[in-house]
């Protein structure tokens, strides 16, 4: 996958490039060697070659004697690499321009990334720079991670060094970027983690590190959706998120870049590729469906468009049974209807969206309302669907939700009720609205309810600080007393 470079990056690796360093003293002082010296001066002279040149001859240069440059930047058995040297001294002038000059000639010699790996550890000398300091100012950090990147995506490595420490100690860095304030560091984080997602191991490690790396993506996510900070993705399933608008060019309503917000689907297109081991954990954790389901309604652009609809078809298509559900509750055949009368373009998004529709139309033409009412219980989110108002519904499937699994319906409800909720107090009115249903239905079973704790809950609730709770779980206590006095 092909790294967007930006403007802003090309200009910062120049500046650092023809900034002067003074070698001869640098080789005075045991910062690198004259061999060092020698192949380093060898690039520059190439400089003043034509642009459209430049690259055929770095290519030419390096590949002519690939284990000297290997030597430069890695080392061997008694060879220390200039950034060892440099490095010992505390010559920060050398180790940036040769961090620069390793980027480059990454980028532009693809066989020098695996000739570094002749040597024991590549990673050796560059994973320390990434700690080299906590100010947000300091530049070698960025400069080291670059490469890094580079060695590892270009050559797709898998060996111990890389999986047990260097891919997790670079994600970590990546994921520091994404975290900040700078919109383009985040940006250039985001589009560093994308080329590291080669395959099947560097994306497992990635999720396993998911609280530093696939958190600050979902929160980007959200803040595009509209999601008030501190917010849970209950805005989603009240459907009270904002509408994602363009403010300044190329930027949404919530601040976020319509690039950024791009490379960070992106990113999630490709973690959606381990959807069989990973899906119902990362819906779990992160209520991906809803929030997909979401920014699918109000996509920008149809290249946003074509990975929110492949990346649910990746989730919802290797875990049918979990996540279906709860994609038929956030609306999502709705919303797919909406896309398909539109002019689409894109063939690949035209074929991901009939192949999302006709696995929901399958899964939808089998089930009831009472499967609908389970699969909402079960998504651990209530919402005003019409189910529990529906009087109805609650004369015919009373009795079976007590049945239902040996009353699991009752427990799901049960643990739903003993969060607070704070950011969507609906799902508590709703909750004391469905035990007095229960309660009026099946008056005989109400001793299963007290058992869960359901009654000592909706009396608790009677004191909640929002109308709508205090209300319903007046009206649910009532049919409790409405009972205990018939009985009597």
């Amino acid at each position: 996958m092909e790294e967007e470079i930006p403007t802003y990056l090309s200009s910062f690796l120049l500046n650092v490039e023809n900034r002067p360093v003074p070698w001869d003293g640098a080789v005075r002082d045991g910062s690198l060697t004259e061999e060092h010296l020698a192949k380093i001066r060898a690039c520059d002279r190439l400089k003043n070659t034509k642009t459209s040149d430049q690259t055929a001859a770095r290519r030419q240069l390096v590949e002519a004697d690939l284990d000297g440059y290997r030597l430069l930047f890695v080392g061997g058995p008694g060879n220390k690499s200039v950034l060892e040297m440099a490095a010992s001294r505390q010559n920060d002038k050398v180790l940036k321009y040769i961090l620069v000059l390793l980027n480059k000639l990454l980028e532009d010699v693809p066989a020098l990334a695996k000739t570094l790996f002749k040597s024991a550890d590549p990673y050796q000398h560059l994973l320390p720079l990434l700690a080299h300091s906590t100010h947000r100012e300091d530049q070698m950090p960025l400069l080291a991670a670059l490469p890094l990147a580079k060695l590892m995506a270009s050559t797709k490595d898998e060996t111990p060094s890389t999986v047990e420490k260097a891919l997790p100690t670079l994600l970590s860095y990546l994921s520091s970027l994404v975290k900040d304030s700078d919109a383009q560091l985040q940006d250039l984080g985001v589009q560093e983690i994308s080329t590291l997602l080669y395959g099947k191991v560097a994306r497992q490690q990635f999720w396993d590190q998911r609280s530093e790396t696939v958190a600050p993506l979902v929160d980007i996510l959200r803040a595009a959706a509209g999601i008030p900070d501190g917010d849970s993705a209950s805005s989603l399933w009240s459907g009270n998120a904002s509408t994602l608008r363009t403010g300044t060019e190329g930027v949404l309503s919530g601040g976020v870049g319509l690039q950024l917000l791009y490379h960070v689907l992106l990113v999630m297109w490709q973690l959606s590729f381990e959807a069989e081991t990973i899906g119902d954990d990362l819906n779990d954790e992160y209520d991906i469906v809803s929030l997909y389901t979401w920014l699918l309604r109000v996509s920008p652009k149809e290249k946003t468009t074509r990975l929110l609809v492949s990346t649910m078809y990746n989730l919802l298509s290797t875990n049918q049974s979990t996540l279906l559900p709860t994609a038929v509750l956030a609306r999502l055949p709705l919303i797919l209807q909406n896309l398909t009368a539109r002019q689409i373009t894109d063939p690949d998004l035209q074929e991901d969206l009939t192949n999302l529709r006709e696995l929901l139309e399958e899964y939808t033409k089998t089930k009831t309302t009472f499967d609908e009412y389970v699969a909402e219980v079960n998504s651990g989110h209530l919402r005003w669907s019409p189910p529990h108002r529906n009087t109805v519904f609650w004369a015919e499937n009373a009795h079976k939700i007590f049945d239902f699994e040996n009353g699991e319906v009752l427990r799901k409800l049960a643990d739903i009720m003993k969060k607070p909720w704070e950011n969507d107090k609906a799902v508590l009115a709703i909750a004391c609205n469905d035990v007095g249903c229960l309660v009026r239905e099946v008056p005989e079973r109400r001793y299963q309810l007290e058992k869960l704790g359901l009654k000592t809950r909706v009396m608790e609730l009677m004191g909640d600080k929002d109308e709508n709770v205090r209300w319903e779980s007046l009206r649910a206590l009532g049919g409790w007393l409405k009972y205990s006095f018939d009985t009597k």
